[in-house]
């Protein structure tokens, strides 16, 4: 994909007691914004400069109306990594328009000409309201502006916070064995199945309510 090489090393095993497990919903609420992303990454002792690396993730992929409840892709190739991400925000600034989906949950779009479908009609890129926070907020837009100029700037700070987050909650000894002590051997379990089906809010529900309401961006 064309990303920079994460550190990555083994050793910890999976939670046999599913009462250490930690709760399902502490991912960032994309609907929010940018008092919100501090509120999760502070907890796990991220800083400013890092949440907006973390960001550059959205370089790849795209959201899935019945997962997420938004839909589209961030930038034209989501399928390499980038920096393409900080300079579309940016170079698209005062183009962002919110736009409510059927579903209720608002998201911030740009059509581009060159990005018409085969049906004639274009292709949006779209943004959350946690994208835009990035630009809004005095600390986070100056690594934003950065990271659009330096590519190779983001690509090293990318892969270091990334790694971090791999590690997060692991203590190691100096040879780098896991020496926590919930890491002792119970055997692998694998995480639980993903539900077949879509979890993503229904219209008028107690989520895209909170999503209507807005986000402080």
């Amino acid at each position: 994909m064309g990303g920079p090489e994460v550190a990555w090393r083994g050793g910890r095993t999976d939670f046999a007691d599913e009462e250490k497990l930690p709760p399902r919903g502490r991912l960032p609420d994309g609907a929010l914004g940018a008092d919100h992303l501090r509120a999760v990454f502070y907890r796990m002792g991220f800083g400013d400069r890092e949440i907006v690396a973390l960001s550059g993730a959205h370089s790849l992929g795209r959201c899935h109306v019945d997962r997420s409840g938004f839909e589209g892709k961030w930038v034209n190739n989501p399928t390499r990594f980038s920096n393409q991400y900080f300079k579309l925000l940016l170079a698209n600034e005062r183009e962002w328009r919110r736009k409510t989906l059927p579903n209720g949950v608002e998201q911030f779009v740009y059509v581009e000409d060159e990005e018409a479908g085969e049906d004639g009609e274009e292709e949006a890129l779209m943004m959350l309201p946690t994208d835009m926070s990035l630009l809004s907020d005095p600390q986070f837009r100056p690594w934003v502006e950065r990271y659009a100029e330096d590519k190779e700037l983001f690509f090293g700070d990318f892969a270091k916070v990334f790694a971090k987050l791999l590690e997060l909650g692991i203590k190691r000894d100096a040879s780098g064995k896991v020496v926590n002590e919930e890491n002792a051997e119970q055997g692998y379990r694998s995480a639980p199945k993903k539900s077949d089906t879509p979890t993503a809010p229904a219209k008028g529900g107690e989520m895209v309510q909170r999503r209507k309401d807005g986000a402080k961006l």
